[in-house]
């Protein structure tokens, strides 16, 4: 249980979260927290939220019970027979959508994203092997660091990926052990290139027999190697304690779990540091640094509000969700692809780096694709449901039916968390039109222009 964490605040920067009038508990930050936590709400989880104040609020998506509306009885059977039976990469996309969508534990689908991103691997060399290692960032999503980094490392998706089938004490490879160093622990400038040449030493041996790890001792280098400093007859396992221990992976696993969660300028140099040696101190406990920062006064600063570009993920699956398009749902194949077309293609990360995200989720391709996603959602059947959507039904669901204002002011405190300052609702209700009659088609394209402004595109 998440209340079973250390409560133990390091710093300032992670002081615990207590509304106040500078800071209060009120619809946009019950948004924000599932737009930055998760794949967006629906009004009756916002409003539930909303009553129960925060510390519940967070408690539910910790512990994988945020979700109220939406989610199939049969969830899991379901999604293990799409996992079974997808015979491509492109079905397997599908049911990862279907998990993100439906699941009960959204905050562990954001951290499987994370660590996909991480340990960045693509099915263009390793085809379905991909499905695994999803799984095994599923399964220590939360866990100690160390627990996560030994499964990765040792499962044949990722060692095929950085070719360490050909790393031999005749002729070392270097793909993983420089991978290992640069991106999944330490960090670039933490180590030289010696290191990593000793590193790959120390990796010899290590190769994938029938789909499975295994260590080879007559391809290893026995011999002594020096690496961070430290002498011995390293092998791979003793390489990734050194990693572990070294100062610098907390503080780039303390950047990771920043980027997730915070915008941009939001966490300084003093925040990252502090996180990272609560890190140190809670053996690089990712579930104790995820709480950590849910449940901060930074988290929810005024600073840290809609500053951050949403992903194509966090995009169309949030849309899905917040509008409730739940029964009949559209097709996740077509939902994937969509995705793809935006610029995130799942289990495709265009490098060893992962995407770049932030800004880089939006140029002129992706916002002309959005618009086109915010219009397809709101025909409905363009996404493979059997009928349109209305938007004036769950709006009269919810108490708040009425004409075209009262439409724009429904989806905008549901999508955004508030109705934008200004003229926003103005202009948007003058490109609608000079009628203010909220008929069905009508109303669509009122959905499809919120969802399309810039605001949209921030959490």
């Amino acid at each position: 249980m998440c209340t079973e964490r250390p409560a133990v605040l390091i710093g300032k920067p992670w002081a615990r979260y207590v509304p106040s009038p500078d800071a209060p508990w009120n619809l946009q930050r019950v948004v924000h927290l599932h737009r930055r936590a998760g794949f967006a709400a629906t009004w009756s989880e916002l409003q539930r939220d909303l009553k129960d104040g925060p510390n519940a609020s967070i408690d539910r998506l910790l512990t994988g019970r945020t979700r109220c509306d939406g989610v199939p009885q049969d969830f899991v059977s379901t999604a293990d027979t799409l996992a079974i039976r997808a015979g491509s990469v492109e079905r397997l996309k599908a049911w990862w959508v279907y998990r993100m969508m439906f699941g009960p534990d959204p905050l562990t689908e954001r951290l499987v994203s994370l660590w996909h991103n991480h340990f960045a691997t693509s099915a263009a060399k390793v085809g379905m092997a991909v499905h695994r290692q999803n799984e095994i960032f599923r399964r220590f999503a939360r866990a100690p660091f160390g627990e996560l980094l030994r499964h990765v490392i040792h499962d044949p998706a990722l060692l095929v990926w950085l070719d360490a089938p050909a790393n031999r004490k005749e002729h070392p490879n270097e793909n993983l052990g420089r991978e290992l160093m640069e991106l999944f622990t330490l960090g670039f400038g933490h180590y030289t290139e010696k290191d990593v040449k000793e590193a790959s030493r120390a990796l010899t041996g290590w190769t994938v027999d029938e789909d499975k790890f295994k260590e080879d001792a007559g391809l290893h280098d026995p011999a002594e190697k020096t690496i961070l400093g430290q002498t011995g007859h390293w092998k791979g396992d003793d390489l990734v304690r050194l990693l572990l221990e070294h100062p610098a992976t907390s503080e780039r696993l303390a950047f990771r779990i920043c980027e997730l969660f915070m915008g941009d300028g939001a966490t300084d140099v003093g925040g990252l540091k502090s996180l990272a040696a609560g890190l140190r101190e809670h053996h690089l406990d990712i579930g104790w640094a995820v709480e950590t920062v849910l449940r901060s006064e930074a988290f929810f600063a005024n600073a840290n509000l809609g500053n951050r570009i949403i992903g194509p993920v966090e995009y169309v699956v949030g849309a899905v969700r917040a509008l409730e398009l739940f029964d009949p749902a559209p097709s996740t194949l077509i939902l994937a692809e969509y995705i793809s077309n935006l610029g995130h293609d799942l289990f495709y990360p265009p490098n060893v780096f992962g995407w770049p995200g932030g800004r880089s989720w939006i140029n002129s391709r992706s916002a002309i694709g959005r618009c086109n996603f915010a219009l397809a959602l709101a025909a409905g059947t363009e996404l493979g449901r059997p009928m349109a959507f209305d938007p004036r039904v769950v709006a009269q669901r919810h108490g708040r039916d009425g004409d075209l204002a009262a439409i724009v002011n429904f989806y905008a405190e549901l999508l955004l968390g508030v109705v934008p300052p200004g003229m926003w609702r103005d202009r948007l209700l003058k490109a609608l039109g000079p009628k203010l009659v909220a008929d069905v088609p009508t109303s669509r394209q009122a959905v499809a222009l919120v969802l399309a402004s810039p605001e949209a595109q921030l959490s």
